[in-house]
């Protein structure tokens, strides 16, 4: 394999990684929301959730992306 398409599956790999790395810690957030809920932090919560989740998915997208191109 060539040196720019190993570089381009190791990005692919890295960013993959990160963005799953970055849904679970959304669903670490997920699951102390009921808690959240109690004490009234209802917002922030749903403040963080949300960009997490878009961040998450966008970076695994982009990896699946990097890693499938056509050298």
């Amino acid at each position: 394999m060539a040196p720019d398409a190993e570089r381009s599956r190791e990005k692919g790999l890295g960013l993959l990684i990160i963005g799953g790395m970055i849904l679970f810690f959304d669903v670490l957030i997920l699951f102390f929301l009921p808690a959240g809920l109690k004490l009234g932090h209802k917002t922030a919560f749903i403040a963080l959730m949300g960009p997490l989740a878009v961040l998450g998915l966008v970076l695994i997208v982009a990896g699946y992306i990097i890693r499938a191109k056509p050298e």
